[in-house]
């Protein structure tokens, strides 16, 4: 087993994580890949010089709704840089992290493959490390909860996204559907959902729950389904919409968190300050910018 040194390390994987390790030059570490979800986007006009700027607009009810450029594609420019300077010394070959208050091992499904030796962790959470943090048994962690709907009836209209006042189905995306090759008009949809781990076990919050509520969210604004003739009064008769449950993807919001040990920093970083991170990126990644700038789609 390989032994790594370092003065500080970063555990974590989020955009917030990579920025952090970027910026400040350190090593990082994490088992689970935390990827931002496909429908979260940069506030428009504030993107760091890492990415192109630009400026996507969403059908809505209401005022339309205006983002910048997917989180990510910037979480995919930063691995992407840490890696070539070799920051990510495991990539995502590490399953297991485990901290004994000396030496931090990590382990893939078969055996122990790095152990690291540091004096200061900056943790920003991941989903498999072990005796980094010491949780409050009293809190109740919160999930968001991300809920995939198949149309097989009524996928074809032009809205893009609505949103509510409630925890359960505050959003609702709508995408050109994955199941059907090329640029096709038939959408299916994801609602955005922030429950409790009870909530979770609960069937009144279940991926069906979520689908029919979805369905209700989209009737009283007026949706309907493909049109099937009319009433004998004249009025269009709709068909219902067809769904079905894709899958469903959660990811955990611990509650407070307490170091385990003096050497390990909780960290906690905004956006904003995340994107004041990136404002100055090492000179030499400069070429390689541009070359990813000019091959973006």
């Amino acid at each position: 087993m390989m032994i790594f040194e370092s003065n500080n390390i970063v555990v974590g994987s989020c955009l917030a994580a990579m920025s952090f390790a970027l910026s400040h030059n350190y090593p990082i570490f994490f088992t689970v890949p935390n990827v931002p979800f496909r429908f979260d986007f940069l506030t428009s006009g504030l993107e760091p010089r890492l990415i192109p700027a630009t400026e996507k607009t969403f059908n809505t009810f209401g005022e339309s709704l205006i983002v910048g450029t997917k989180k990510q594609l910037l979480w995919d420019r930063l691995y992407f840089l840490l890696s070539i300077n070799g920051k990510i010394p495991l990539s995502n070959l590490c399953t297991n992290i485990r901290y004994d208050g000396k030496t931090l091992v990590c382990s893939n499904d078969y055996s122990k493959i790095l152990e690291i030796k540091f004096e200061t962790c900056h943790y920003f959470g991941d989903q498999l490390s072990d005796g980094l943090i010491i949780k409050n048994s009293i809190d109740e962690d919160s999930y968001m909860c991300y809920d995939y709907i198949a149309f097989n009836s009524g996928g074809k209209h032009e809205i893009d996204y609505i949103s509510t006042d409630d925890d359960f189905v505050s959003e609702v995306w709508f995408y050109s559907s994955d199941r059907i090759d090329g640029n096709t008009p038939v959408r299916d949809a994801c609602t955005v959902s922030k429950l409790t781990e009870t909530q979770l076990l609960d069937f009144d919050y279940s991926e069906t729950m979520a689908r029919f509520k979805m369905l209700k969210i989209m009737k009283d604004n007026g949706m309907r389904g493909k049109q099937s003739g009319y009433t004998k009064k004249g009025t269009p008769r709709h068909y219902d919409f067809r769904t079905t449950s894709i899958r469903r993807e959660t990811r955990r919001f611990p509650g407070r968190l307490t170091p385990a040990y003096n050497n390990i920093k909780i960290e906690k970083a905004s956006e904003e300050s995340m994107l004041e991170l990136l404002s100055d990126v090492p000179g030499a990644t400069s070429r390689l910018l541009e070359i990813l700038d000019v091959s973006s789609p």
